[in-house]
């Protein structure tokens, strides 16, 4: 089965070298193309086997699995364009969160998911977020499903818990690695040790955190209880997180839920443009 890629910025990059990398698909099965080709070309750099082609169209063409990897307010002019092009043997995977399964299906008669994965996939961890269509056939679904299964997790979710799910999965690894940096910050200013040594190290831990869990050592609760002794110095370190962390997550995920609503609306105004 051949899949396309319309798009190979950063995320439709990771899921093509994840999917070679674990043998899930073979470079040949590839047809790709991108608004910028170059962007495209250089993938095929590194997997010469692999299809460029110029257009979207021609992916659909060659394609029976198309992976959408563009921004929201594109998605609905490309698949506008495209829907005359795809049949009943089509299947559509969207990776963006604000279009839900249900507008992609009212723009296109094939086959229809959303997978919304995580950089973390490249490392063949994480988990991806699968909603599948009321059309989509037991055959589609379950490719998919076992595709993403060789590179993460795949969590089903509903529509109304989209956003929190995409914030602890997809955008977790950046919030972390923002709060490690200054972690690591922290531990240049106030003491002796080197940007280096401090990166390696705390880098290591998460590490080894990140396996604990993995492997079903500890919860995170008994984790915190193992390691912080009461009247020890990690039981002082908490105290400080617990007096100036506060409401930190409750407004982070305020602050997403509130941007996501808007590029909502704005997706929004494209299918009730055309329903009028």
């Amino acid at each position: 089965m051949n899949i396309g890629f319309i798009g190979t910025g950063n995320m439709g990059r990771i899921l093509i070298e994840a999917f070679i990398g674990v043998n899930a698909v073979q470079p040949n099965q590839f047809i790709i193309t991108n608004r910028t080709l170059s962007k495209a070309y250089d993938i095929q750099k590194q997997y010469k086997e692999l299809t460029v082609v110029p257009t979207n169209e021609e992916v659909v063409k060659k394609a029976n699995i198309i992976f959408i990897c563009i921004k929201p307010l594109d998605i609905y002019p490309v698949l506008s364009q495209l829907s005359s092009h795809l049949t009943e043997s089509h299947c559509i995977v969207s990776i963006t969160s604000p279009i839900t399964v249900e507008q992609l299906e009212s723009l296109v008669h094939c086959h229809v998911i959303r997978v919304i994965p995580s950089i973390t996939n490249r490392a063949l961890a994480g988990s991806s977020l699968i909603t599948v269509g009321k059309r989509c056939t037991e055959r589609y679904r379950s490719f998919v499903e076992t595709l993403f299964a060789q590179i993460s997790r795949p969590i089903h979710i509903d529509e109304p818990i989209t956003r929190v799910a995409s914030d602890l999965t997809s955008c977790g690894p950046a919030f972390f690695s923002y709060l490690l940096q200054k972690f690591i910050d922290a531990a240049v200013q106030e003491t002796a040790i080197t940007r280096e040594q401090a990166t390696i190290m705390a880098s290591e831990m998460m590490i080894g955190f990140g396996e604990l869990l993995q492997k079903r050592l500890y919860t995170l609760p008994s984790l915190q209880e193992k390691v912080c002794v009461k009247g020890g110095i990690t039981g002082a370190g908490i105290e400080v997180l617990e007096r100036e962390i506060g409401d930190l997550f409750v407004h982070v995920f305020q602050k997403t839920h509130e941007k996501f609503y808007e590029e909502v609306q704005k997706v929004k105004i494209q299918f009730d443009d055309t329903i009028r």
